[in-house]
């Protein structure tokens, strides 16, 4: 990497670093039962070290009942059967670090599953979580609050043991911790030293935000009329000891190591509030998922449901985030893909047949030329896509997809009196943004099954594996996956890719994005058309294009536009370089 002045906020091995996330039920299966494994990532660390991957980032891998898909942990110390075992956690740990690779966990501490009931009044454990007494409403009893789980329905559930409710924001085996009582802390923090010992290299924490609750759990204000549940964000989202909590987190452990740290944040986006967990002064986590870009396509009152969006829209969230707080250190996290979210290319890029490749590889383009350290989800580097519209309800295993699917059934079984009412536009909305499409098997070559498994899957392998795969990928150079590799090691190549400043283009422009990199002598110029149609463009008011070199596009053969014009391709992006001692060379 071409070394130049320190950025206002300084290098860090974890800034430049190239995270790829697994999400393991879905990555590889080495024993043929039909569920990814730990070995099955182990098998794969060669495809990954090849990729140009740093860090390895696994989602939870730890004992549980799976009603939330392994979010909902009962035991924080131990692997899943299903996956392997510690000492298959161990070799894989050995194999990540021989080829120079780290590995960090996936957790949430917000919540747990216990093994055995905890309600008895009498169990040490009981004020572990957060318990309240219901209330009587016209002779009817009802949950202490009106809040509504982010799953549907209550966010409480009725103990008959102790005629009292317990609060699970998640699904009802998931109750949430009571962080208040200094003991749940001691224990978090034992568990984290318990992997950090065993070699872990970071933690991503999931919903960290929502470890402090308003005082009092008073009432959401009702916005939806037409249930009693309330979304209630404002009252268990960055309360008001969240960042006490996060900044013993870091005084007790995190200070301790050289980890790699990322908090999840939903229901944020507000800049100030999520500053607060990042700015290196506070001392909390290195930084946050800032979902103000994944919810562009998505109303206020369902991530399921799909909304229209504009390129000024996208242009403006990224602009801000790549703009904030730049000189007081803030840092961002440069994603698009995730576990919890529909596939890039289907949300943002194209994903009929003539387009796919192309605007997959125009969004990596914008990724790799972005600040912040820089995420990748399975399956991205190769263009997978959302699974086709022809698949039934029954193809969505998430329990996000199946509650919302029954609430609204049920909302307009009532509101039409009968039992056969028409749900196909909210398939279509599924088919665009439903969680479920991040999750099908990694197709890794063309034979049954995508070669995920020799067994029967888990969840049905996506209809175009036998053409679109990793195997017939990597023998393309012409691929998504080989397009990746190779601008990964441009943006390893460029600091100014990493650290630089940044200045949008044509803020004004409909289709294009363009934007300016800068640090020290070098700068950056980044254009991409995200439409169909080509798109022409005044060179000038990008910078100098004359004294720059091309160092990254995603159509192969050059062609010339001509002094006075750029003419951009369907979905077409370009990287220009300009270093004010090195040699222009015009553009190509």
């Amino acid at each position: 990497m071409l070394a130049h002045p320190d950025p206002p906020s300084p290098r860090a091995w974890w800034k430049s670093a190239i995270i790829y996330q697994i999400y393991p039920t879905s990555f590889f299966d080495s024993n043929g039962d039909g569920i990814g494994d730990l070995n099955g990532i182990h098998a794969k660390l060669d495809y990954l070290k090849d990729l140009g991957v740093d860090v390895v980032w696994l989602s939870p891998i730890y004992c549980s009942p799976l009603a939330d898909m392994g979010y909902d942990i009962s035991d924080y110390r131990n692997i899943d059967p299903r996956y392997g075992t510690l000492e298959d956690w161990d070799n894989l740990l050995q194999g990540a670090h021989q080829r120079g690779m780290k590995l960090m966990l996936g957790h949430r501490f917000s919540s747990f599953t216990p093994v055995n009931h905890t309600s008895d009044e009498d169990n040490p454990k009981r004020d572990w979580y957060i318990w309240r007494p219901g209330k009587q409403v016209d002779g009817k009893r009802l949950p202490p609050n009106n809040w509504k789980s982010v799953f549907q329905g209550s966010a409480w559930d009725y103990d008959e043991n102790t005629k009292e409710y317990y609060l699970h924001l998640y699904v009802s085996k998931q109750p949430d911790l009571n962080w208040d009582n200094p003991d749940v802390r001691d224990a978090v923090w034992d568990v984290m030293r318990f992997w950090i010992n065993r070699g872990c290299d970071g933690f991503r924490m999931d919903v960290i935000n929502i470890i402090s609750k308003v005082e009092g759990l008073p009432d959401a204000l009702v916005v939806d009329t037409s249930q009693y549940y309330q979304s209630a964000s404002m009252h268990f989202a960055n309360g008001p000891r969240v960042h006490e909590y996060i900044k013993q987190m870091h005084a007790e452990v995190l200070s301790k190591y050289d980890l790699i740290t990322v908090g999840e944040t939903p229901f944020t986006h507000d800049a100030s509030q999520l500053a607060a967990y990042v700015l290196p002064q506070n001392k909390e986590l290195n930084m946050v998922f800032n979902f103000e870009l994944m919810d562009l396509d998505s109303p206020d009152y369902s991530p399921l449901v799909r909304k229209a969006w504009t390129l000024a829209e996208f242009k403006d969230v990224i602009r801000r985030w790549q703009q904030f707080k730049r000189d007081e250190g803030y840092w961002n996290t440069v994603f698009i893909e995730n576990h919890d979210h529909a596939r890039s290319v289907s949300r943002f890029g194209n994903d009929s047949n003539e387009w796919r490749a192309i605007s997959a590889k125009m969004l990596c383009i914008l990724e790799v030329t972005l600040t912040g350290t820089l995420y990748i989800y399975q399956g991205q580097e190769l263009g997978l896509r959302n699974f086709p519209r022809s698949w039934g309800l029954e193809e969505y295993k998430d329990v996000a997809s199946q509650n919302y699917y029954n609430l609204v059934r049920v909302q307009r079984q009532k509101a039409e009196g009968r039992e056969d009412v028409d749900m196909s536009d909210l398939l279509d909305h599924f088919q665009q943004k439903a969680r479920d499409h991040a999750r099908t098997p990694m197709q890794w070559d063309s034979s049954p099954n995508g070669g995920f498994t020799t067994g029967e899957p888990w969840m049905r392998v996506n209809d175009d594996y036998a053409n679109w795969n990793a195997a017939a990928q990597l023998q393309d150079p012409d691929s998504v996956y080989a397009f990746w590799k190779h601008a990964i090691e441009v943006r390893r190549q460029h600091d100014v890719l990493v650290y630089g400043s940044f200045e949008l283009k044509l803020p004004e422009h409909q289709q294009v994005f363009a934007y300016t990199r800068v640090l020290g002598d070098s700068e950056a110029i980044v254009v991409m058309n995200f439409g169909v149609n080509e798109a022409e463009i005044d060179p000038a008011r990008l910078g100098d294009l004359d004294a720059c070199r091309s160092i990254l596009r995603n159509y192969g053969a050059s062609r010339d536009d001509g002094g006075r014009r750029l003419n951009l391709r369907g979905y077409e992006g370009r990287v220009y370089l300009k270093q004010v001692f090195s040699p222009g060379c015009a553009q190509n």
